[in-house]
């Protein structure tokens, strides 16, 4: 047990970790190119923020949030997702008292206990993005157009944009009541889950992923057909403003996301190569969230994306990740003073940016040029008695075969060129 890592959770190890560098950098660089800045948040919140934010009928809050009580008697979780630390950060550093909108990126580390399978684990990796301070659809489709920018970026095909209105509180409250009529008669045939939902939050139980469940709500009313006439305005310009970015979508009035807290626009980035539950991206807009949380009322929109299910996909459609390059030089020392020479070269070349190593298991020379293959170093420095006594190495290129003779003093501007390429 001591040597295995706890159910669901995952090591990151070396030869697996320039996938995730390549992803985080692509995200980053991409959230940067549309104008968000990053935010960091710890890695537990007060266990009221996630119960109020994320909304008290969320499988999340139920039974999924890893909660505990600290020295001081304070409820503490291990933050299950991204959006509702945002929305504190936003209210307690007051950002919107600043110039609006407010644009937000993260990348962070989530918890839920939940069952561990393909691509969804205990402690999940998420990138998201939000926007503050605007009820406006241009808000919405531009975090949706950075979705589908970076996931085509990501080499990934095949994903389709669907996007549904959740309403808000005005017809939501039309909706329920003729979603609770139409269930009402099979109430009896609902999952116990579906049963505590009928009452505090029957559009829940549009997303329950009981098969049985699914095929009662197959015919069940669409909130499409209630909407308000501004949330019917704002899906209608949503559509607009996607259609004027060239992105095409689907509309899927199924769509209802897993957290209480969406108003308006909802939507999904939905691939069939990831197995059933297919949803590689997910997000929409929570004008009420900020108010729920004791804050102001300022509007939002946003998403969440899955690192390990964004690297599946990437996977199955055959992207190629480029791996890190290897160590650029390794020192291969013949004798006592040849490694303290050694051991001064290895010095200057990390002090100016470049990467090296040096043996420290006392291999043979063989030895030592065989450890520099297996490494995939591309050149080797070679010290012997005799080179020491002129004042030289051997610089020698482990791809062409080749080796020059380099004074001590000119190593560090030979080294750099070849690195550069010139």
């Amino acid at each position: 047990m001591l040597t295995n890592a706890p159910k669901g959770t995952k090591d990151i190890t070396p030869d697996r970790i320039h996938r995730w560098h390549h992803i985080e950098k692509k995200f980053a660089d991409i959230c940067k190119r549309y104008g968000f800045g990053e935010l960091r948040t710890p890695m537990f919140e007060h266990t009221e923020l996630i119960n109020r934010g994320v909304g008290d009928t969320t499988d999340i809050v139920q039974k999924e949030m890893y909660t505990f009580d600290d020295h001081g008697g304070r409820s503490l979780t291990l933050k299950p997702e991204g959006t509702a630390p945002a929305v504190r950060s936003f209210v307690e550093h007051r950002m919107y008292a600043e110039v609006q909108p407010t644009k937000l990126y993260y990348d962070t580390a989530c918890f839920r206990y939940e069952k561990p399978q393909s691509g969804r684990l205990r402690e999940f990796h998420q990138f998201g993005v939000e926007i503050f301070g605007t009820p406006n659809m241009m808000a919405d489709a531009d975090v949706i157009c950075l979705g589908h920018d970076f996931i085509k970026e990501m080499g990934i095909k095949d994903v389709v944009l669907e996007i549904n209105s959740v309403g808000c509180p005005t017809c939501r409250k039309r909706y329920r009541k003729a979603l609770q009529d139409f269930l009402r008669p099979n109430y009896d045939k609902l999952c116990r889950t579906c049963k505590d939902r009928f009452e505090k939050n029957p559009m829940r139980i549009l997303d329950c992923k009981s098969d049985e469940d699914k095929e009662l709500v197959k015919d069940a009313p669409e909130m499409l057909e209630y909407l308000c006439d501004e949330c019917s305005e704002a899906f209608n310009e949503l559509k607009k403003n996607l259609e004027a970015m060239g992105l095409n979508y689907r509309v899927n009035p199924r769509i209802v996301r897993g957290l209480d807290y969406y108003t308006k626009t909802a939507f999904e980035f939905v691939s069939n190569k990831i197995g059933a539950q297919g949803t590689v991206c997910g997000g929409g807009r929570y004008d009420d969230l900020c108010r729920e949380i004791g804050g102001p009322p300022i509007p939002g929109v946003g998403f969440g994306l899955g690192k390990e299910r964004l690297l599946m996909l990437m996977d199955a459609n055959g992207v190629e990740i480029p791996e890190d390059e290897p160590t650029q030089v390794f020192i291969v020392a013949m004798g006592e003073e040849s490694k303290k020479k050694g051991l001064e070269i290895l010095r200057d070349l990390h002090q100016n940016g470049i990467s090296a190593e040096m043996d420290t298991l006392a291999r043979n020379v063989k030895g030592q040029f065989k450890y520099a293959a297996r490494m995939g170093v591309k050149q080797t420095i070679v010290i012997g008695d005799e080179e020491l006594q002129k004042g030289v190495v051997q610089l020698k290129d482990m791809d062409a075969h080749e080796q020059r003779e380099i004074p001590f003093g000119e190593i560090i501007s030979v080294v750099k060129q070849q690195k550069e390429g010139i």
